[in-house]
């Protein structure tokens, strides 16, 4: 049964790739007349409308008939359904024989290292990943590189204010806190 589902899939993905190159852009009317006007699809609905009357010369209007085949509608080209994960918790609701991980562009290098790692365990697809063979390995080692460079940078910070303050003389202190120096005047 499986294998005839896949079948059919595929027959539908080769289907709606071939429907896709050959229907139009959609564009509003005359929009590309007006400046004001966005391309965004839009019905046209007046009574002496060309595009809506299907008049020669304008566009086409979007119809069910440029229509993806339904088995084919919401699947990735590779014939899985996306799922958008957002944490490694996620991860446990995919069934990775008909779908494939897409990591949301709002998680960090630090959790999508992680989620990449686990996906990898469980022999998951993900979609948006640049090279499939070691996942992470320059980013977990970027990771932890950047944060011991912060721990010494944060360390040098302290030590260095330490320094200033006891190099400066204590009437330049005082006039510090008293708000400035002699013979000038805040008014």
């Amino acid at each position: 049964m499986k294998r005839r589902d896949n079948e059919e899939i595929n027959e539908a993905l080769r289907l709606r790739s071939w429907v896709k190159k050959k229907k139009p852009k959609f564009l509003r009317q005359e929009s590309w007349r007006y400046k004001r006007l966005k391309e965004n699809w839009r019905r046209p609905r007046g009574l002496d409308n060309k595009i809506r009357r299907k008049m020669k010369g304008w566009p086409r209007a979007a119809n069910v008939g440029y229509r993806s085949p339904k088995a084919a509608r919401g699947l990735h080209p590779s014939g899985y359904k996306e799922i958008l994960v957002h944490n490694t918790e996620e991860l446990g609701e995919v069934d990775r024989e008909t779908k494939a991980i897409r990591i949301a562009h709002t998680v960090g290098k630090r959790k999508r290292v992680r989620i990449l790692l686990e996906a990898k365990r469980r022999g998951m697809n993900v979609l948006n990943v640049k090279e499939p063979g070691e996942p992470g390995k320059e980013e977990e080692e970027s990771v932890e590189e950047k944060a011991t460079e912060e721990e010494e940078k944060k360390e040098g910070e302290d030590e260095s204010n330490r320094a200033i303050e006891d190099s400066k003389p204590k009437s330049s202190k005082m006039e510090e806190i008293e708000g400035g120096k002699k013979g000038h005047d805040r008014s």
